[in-house]
């Protein structure tokens, strides 16, 4: 099962998250998830927990605990969706943002 986990310590990198949900079973992944611009984190990251009752488990005891002084949030994470991001508070800017 793949949690997210938010309001991370912006410190934090990929070994640290590995080592925090170490306690619940075999982790597969632990991944922070990185600013593209500033090459610094983004404040969270996803860890994938093979044992599904054991990621349970991880949500319920992890999800609010004070880690260096932040509440982290944890919950099963949600699948992306297709939905386009929204820009610039919302609006249009009038830019083509296509990558192609």
């Amino acid at each position: 099962m793949k949690l997210y986990v938010g309001n991370l310590p912006y410190s934090y990198k990929d070994q640290d998250l590995r080592t925090l949900f170490s306690a619940y079973g075999n982790i597969a992944s632990a991944t922070i998830i990185i600013d593209r611009q500033t090459g610094r984190s983004k404040g969270f990251g996803f860890v994938e927990i093979e044992d599904d009752n054991l990621a349970q488990t991880a949500v319920s005891e992890m999800n609010e605990k004070d880690i260096d002084g932040r509440n982290i949030k944890v919950n099963e994470a949600r699948p992306m969706t297709d939905k386009p991001r929204e820009r610039f508070g919302g609006r249009d800017s009038g830019r083509s943002w296509d990558r192609r």
